[in-house]
């Protein structure tokens, strides 16, 4: 997403500087290459060199991957309005954003691999990951209600993501109730900024009226910041704290959407709070918003493995904003963010994958056959 220096959400609302948006272009600018899959994949062993970028660019227009893809969306913003302000006056319409997903539970050995090359302090170990990677083996029974959380990161360079997922708001909480009539879906939300900015957390309690829940969303605009740490582990605590259900017939799911990673040295309060979340039975399904850095990557990659959740990653094909930082993966289809979203809470609700249809694809990155990529190593990766 475009971050311009100082931009109004709400009238009275004058942004810092944002210093972030320079600090991760020059991580992005920095990195090395990752092949996709099929005759031009990488091997798994050299998929990630700690600090790389993906050959396969996640702003490319749509149509440029590496297989025929359907005919995408068209560049910069169109179609109906949600009527929440752009900050230039314009309307943000709903239904732009546009997204990839990943398992790492599904391709455990090829997770491993990118954790050798990530290097850096470790939030999970080895035994946290191989336990958790053996419950999301198990079978999972359907659920017949549904708590839904969206931990938001809402310093500055987080601007456009806030509204465009408050236009996108209307659209998930509709087909939700449409695909799962008999549900009372509860919606929470938690806000986190960092130290020393207006809020470290806010957090607004579970609740079953959407209108009320809508409002709350509609009412946030971002601030603070400065730098490229934000308060992770505060927010993810506050988060798993909201009031979850624990009856056994609920889907416990938390969106987290950010682009930043912990401070480091905080990365023992990440996994605290992750393993609470654990015990609660909450999945946790971060979301990389654009110029998410490698370090912020890796604990949102980590976060989704621990807790059964996956990896959603914002892409470009939408036409807007700047370009998206690519993931450390080789092979992904990209379809339209409430899209997405939408099926990791059905997934959650009928107890296994529910699969994007061919129509809802917008482009392949890969070569994938029958829901495979075969890498240079001839190893294989499984497509979601």
């Amino acid at each position: 997403m475009a971050r311009p220096a100082a931009r109004a959400l709400q009238p009275v609302l004058v942004m810092r500087i944002d210093t972030k948006r320079s600090l991760l272009a020059l991580v992005v600018l920095g990195s090395a290459a990752i092949a996709g899959c099929g005759a031009s994949a990488t091997s798994a062993d050299s998929a990630y060199s700690g600090s790389g970028t993906p050959t396969e660019n996640a702003g490319r227009a749509s149509g440029e991957g590496t297989t025929g893809a359907a005919p995408g969306v068209s560049a910069g913003p169109s179609g109906g309005s949600s009527g929440i302000g752009t900050g230039t006056g314009a309307p943000v319409p709903a239904g732009q954003l546009t997204a990839g997903v990943w398992d790492d539970n599904l391709n455990y050995d090829f997770f491993g691999s990118y954790l050798q090359k990530a290097g850096g302090t470790p939030i999970f170990s080895q035994a946290e990951r191989d336990a958790a990677h053996q419950r999301a083996l198990a079978a999972t029974s359907a659920k017949s209600e549904l708590d839904v959380a969206i931990v938001l990161d809402t310093t500055s360079s987080m601007g456009d993501e806030i509204k465009y997922l408050q236009a996108e708001f209307d659209s998930i909480a509709t087909t939700i109730k449409t695909k799962f009539p008999q549900t009372t879906p509860r919606f929470g939300l938690v806000l986190y900024r960092d130290h020393s900015d207006e809020y470290l957390t806010r957090a607004v309690p579970f609740t079953a009226d959407a209108d009320a829940f809508r409002a709350s969303l509609a009412a946030q605009s971002s601030g603070g910041g400065g730098d490229m740490p934000e308060a992770v582990p505060e927010g993810l605590a506050e988060g798993v704290n909201l009031g979850w259900r624990t009856d056994q017939n609920v889907a416990r799911v938390m969106f987290w959407v950010a682009d930043a990673p912990q401070h480091p040295g905080e990365e023992q309060a990440v996994n605290t709070a992750v393993t609470a979340a654990v015990q609660k039975g909450i999945h946790v399904y971060p979301v990389g918003a654009s110029g998410v850095d490698p370090a912020a990557e890796l604990a949102m990659r980590g976060t989704a493995q621990i807790t059964g959740g996956r990896y959603l990653f914002l892409t470009d094909d939408s036409g807007i904003g700047n370009s998206h930082a690519e993931p450390h993966i080789p092979c992904y289809v990209v379809t339209k963010l409430q899209g997405a979203m939408v099926r990791m809470v059905e997934s959650e609700m009928v107890g296994h994958r529910a699969e994007p249809l061919a129509s809802e694809v917008l482009r392949t990155v890969g070569s994938p056959t029958d829901g495979k990529c075969t890498l240079q190593n001839q190893t294989s990766v499984v497509l979601y």
